[in-house]
């Protein structure tokens, strides 16, 4: 006889009511005939100006946490996390997905399942191998995953769509990158993880959210979580940088000392220019500096409970 997965979906929301209205239809039509599954939600109203009610009647037991005010959607993740680790006990899964549809509540199962099959020892993302966003949407992000893989040396090819184990959720509530970028943060930790191919569904009402500019907010913040191996990277460009420039004058003196090629006065302006270079590199180079041991003399102990100073109020519906 197979135990009962308890898994509990938290899924951010800000004023897309219908979209998670439907959410729920379709989750509970999906699990509550389905033997071997026990599912709850816990939805973060991240200051939703809309307001929302949710009457009961449902077979699922539903949870509503309203934040003070609107703190962006990875902030809400991170503080649906802490919550769910803090005041919750009886789950195997946390299942984090968006409320609007894209991320299918039928996939649920195979990310389960594969979390399951691996002793509940990764968390599991899913990869998606077919999109249904516009074609400007898809060149963005394109040059969001190549910008993250150049200024970070990692491939990221997955959101937030995810199963977490109970045991490990208990060890990423204390990252503090979370808070910045959940996926990201959880490679920047070298936490374990693994990855299944999925398809990302439609939207079930509603604009998205997610425009180009909250695209590029987006990268930032997952590059923002690489900032230590980014300090290095760019510290080793610009010392390139002005080896480059110290071999560049080097000829220059060369050209003119020991050839006939020199032209009167260029030697000197080229040799200045290439100065104004190294000065800028260098500065570069001591501002990462600065900025990287500033960063890091900030010693301050983790914490699982910060996610209680922006919670305003909680509605519980039970089934």
């Amino acid at each position: 006889m197979n135990q009962t997965k308890k898994i509990i979906c938290l899924t951010p929301v800000y004023n897309d009511w219908e979209s998670f209205s439907i959410l729920l239809r379709n989750i509970e039509k999906q699990y509550q005939s389905v033997s071997g599954y026990s599912v709850a939600i816990v939805a973060m109203n991240d200051g939703s100006v809309d307001e929302f009610e949710l009457h009961s009647g449902t077979s699922l037991a539903v949870e509503i946490v309203s934040l003070k005010n609107n703190v962006g959607h990875q902030r809400a993740i991170a503080i649906g996390l802490q919550y769910i680790n803090a005041e919750k006990s009886d789950f195997d899964f946390v299942v984090v997905l968006d409320s609007d549809g894209e991320d299918r509540p039928e996939d649920i199962p195979e990310l389960v399942a594969k979390c399951d099959a691996l002793g509940s020892k990764k968390i599991i993302f899913a990869q998606r191998k077919k999109r249904q966003e516009s074609v400007l949407f898809k060149i963005g992000y394109f040059f969001y995953r190549y910008s993250f893989y150049m200024l970070t040396g990692q491939k990221i090819n997955f959101g937030n769509f995810s199963c977490i184990p109970n045991k490990l959720l208990k060890k990423i509530v204390y990252q503090e990158n979370i808070w910045n970028h959940y996926s990201g943060s959880i490679i920047q930790s070298k936490t374990p993880f693994d990855k299944v191919l999925l398809n990302r569904g439609k939207r079930y009402a509603g604009q998205s959210k997610m425009n180009f500019t909250n695209l590029i907010l987006h990268g930032l913040s997952s590059i923002s979580v690489y900032f230590d191996f980014l300090s290095v990277r760019i510290l080793k460009l610009s010392l390139m940088g002005v080896l480059v420039c110290f071999l560049s004058v080097i000829s220059v003196l060369y050209v003119k000392i020991f050839t006939d090629s020199s032209i009167p006065g260029w030697a000197s302006n080229l040799i200045l220019i290439i100065f104004t270079i190294i000065l800028q590199l260098s500065s570069v180079t001591l501002i990462v500096l600065l900025m990287q041991l500033s960063a890091r003399k900030n010693v301050k102990s983790p914490s699982a409970t910060i996610y209680k100073d922006f919670i305003e109020s909680k509605t519980q519906i039970q089934p």
